[in-house]
């Protein structure tokens, strides 16, 4: 049995969509109801699980295989394999900050909030430059505007959002995409049945 976990939401809807063009029965995912565990065929199971759980349940191989957003992987993911760029989900990692403002410019301490204070904390060492990171759970964009920080790094698919509330893109941080997943030891275990999986879905993207 490969036991494959997918992200609750947009992703899951894709993932059902590439999974049924490659053959497997995805009948039951499509009319879930409730249910969180389904049988797809060729002993394959898929349990529906939050983005950060699916990261967790690959590297403590009770799934051998996820399908998870970039920007999970890049926030708190390490233990596994990231075999497939799916393609889809696709929208990036950016740093913003209000309309009209030099966020690089001058001598002052910056403060940056963002949901995802390692990707932020990363990028910024990339380009040497020490900021101070303030985790924020929910509305970001908000930050700025209440004079909390002087930008944001958050996901950015079309930027309307960041118009909305007079911010614009400084700089692009990483491009973000769905990717499969795979557990260190189930990559060896089970070689054959997940390059099997791997090989069906790749034909589709």
């Amino acid at each position: 049995m490969i036991r494959i976990a997918f992200t609750k939401g947009r992703i899951e809807s894709k993932a059902i969509e590439i999974f049924e063009k490659a053959g497997y029965n995805c009948d039951e995912l499509k009319n879930k109801g409730r249910k969180l565990f389904f049988n797809i065929g060729d002993d394959i199971e898929v349990v529906l699980a939050k983005a950060n759980d699916v990261i967790t349940y690959v590297e403590h191989g009770v799934s051998d295989m996820g399908i998870v957003g970039k920007d999970t992987i890049m926030e708190m993911g390490s233990g596994f394999y990231e075999v497939l760029d799916l393609g889809f989900g696709k929208c990036r990692f950016a740093l913003a900050a209000k309309k009209g403002t030099d966020f690089f410019g001058g001598f002052s301490h910056k403060v940056v909030a963002s949901k995802y204070p390692k990707v932020a904390k990363e990028y910024f060492s990339s380009i040497g430059m020490d900021v101070e990171i303030v985790k924020i759970d929910g509305s970001v964009e908000l930050a700025p505007l209440l004079g909390l920080a002087d930008g944001i790094v958050d996901i950015v698919e079309t930027g309307s959002t960041l118009k909305e509330n007079g911010l614009e893109i400084v700089s692009e941080v990483a491009p973000v995409s769905a990717r499969l997943i795979v557990n260190s030891a189930s990559i060896k275990l089970k070689k054959d049945e997940i390059d099997k999986v791997i090989e069906k879905i790749e034909k589709q993207i």
